[in-house]
């Protein structure tokens, strides 16, 4: 999206510049790969629009920019991991490159290096932004281990599911836009606001992307398509299609997400045409649009030009309608 380039860009610039391989190069080379391995630096970038919008601060907020990227690439290396994934957009994940230990290592270093960011901000900027790092960072925490903890549970809600979304996602897209917001020095009312926004984008977002794990293209996707199928992961989809199908299809559902099989193609094709004979698939389009449109609703009361307001809602539809 062009909205999003020219931020990109600033971005890459400066990341180059901060992160460099040293020694020991062990623990500092799997963070520069991660880094190089493309995407769209979605939620750094938005902090450098946030800036933008409410401050022309964009310059301002790179530092808290790459704060925010370096985090959220902390939490891939930790969650590809813990779901022993094999790849991380179409190339090998770093503890499949290096190992397990070194991606550890290098996860916490990344972290260590987030915080550093804060400390060219002037104290009240800098207790600001960290105190919303530090309470984003712990809630993203909670929302992982609420997603590994549903993986071993047969009763678990879609309200639940929501929340762990909320935390493990969307609460870091909202913080990334609050910290450029509060970079800018926009009112209170502006950067809860513009956090709300992001919070429920960010919903969407994630809602978007447990439903490309199933429906995406492997060759644009980035990720091994059904992996969530595999990882027997209680989502949206999973959810809503036991509790929308007959009791026949609800218990083939609820057996196939307790095995796992060595060669699991027809676990996720019979998966993915439940999905689709439930209902499931549409309700969470239904879903990712009705999170969009509360995003909306939330940007009206947000003092920001009709033009700005305008850009963020087309930035949210180019979100919603992305196929990888």
């Amino acid at each position: 999206m062009e909205l999003l380039q020219k931020y990109n860009t600033v971005l890459t610039n400066h990341l180059n510049d901060v992160v460099r391989t040293k020694e020991p190069a062990q623990l500092y080379e799997p963070i520069q790969y991660i880094l190089t391995l493309g995407g769209k630096r979605l939620r750094p970038v938005l902090t450098l629009l946030a800036a933008d919008f409410f401050g022309d601060q964009d310059h301002k907020a790179i530092h808290a920019a790459l704060a925010v990227e370096l985090f959220h690439n902390f939490s891939l290396i930790h969650d590809d991991i813990m779901d022993n994934a094999p790849l991380r957009r179409g190339q090998q994940t770093v503890h499949e490159k290096w190992d397990i230990n070194t991606g550890i290592l290098s996860g916490d270093a990344m972290l260590i290096l987030a915080y550093q960011l804060f400390e060219g901000y002037e104290p009240s900027q800098f207790q600001e932004l960290a105190k919303l790092f530090s309470k984003t960072a712990l809630e993203v925490c909670e929302g992982q281990q609420y997603d590994v903890d549903f993986e071993t549970r047969d009763d678990v809600t879609i309200a639940e599911y929501i929340k762990m979304i909320d935390y493990k996602t969307a609460v870091l897209i909202g913080a990334a836009m609050k910290m450029g917001a509060i970079v800018a020095g926009a009112s209170q009312a502006c950067c809860e606001g513009i956090y709300e926004f992001g919070r429920n984008l960010g919903i969407a977002f994630q809602l978007q992307d447990d439903y490309l794990d199933a429906f995406g293209n492997p060759k644009t996707f980035g990720k091994q398509i059904g992996g969530d199928i595999i990882a027997n992961k209680k989502t949206f989809l999973y959810l809503t299609a036991v509790a929308n199908s007959d009791p026949n299809d609800s218990q083939t559902l609820e057996y196939l997400f307790g095995v796992n099989p060595k060669d699991p193609s027809d676990k996720i094709e019979t998966v993915k045409e439940l999905f689709v004979s439930s209902g499931a698939a549409k309700a969470t389009i239904a879903e990712i649009e009705s999170y969009t449109t509360k995003a909306n609703d939330i940007l009206e009361g947000i003092k920001l030009s009709e033009e700005k307001k305008e850009k963020l809602k087309s930035f949210g539809q180019w979100l919603m309608k992305r196929t990888v």
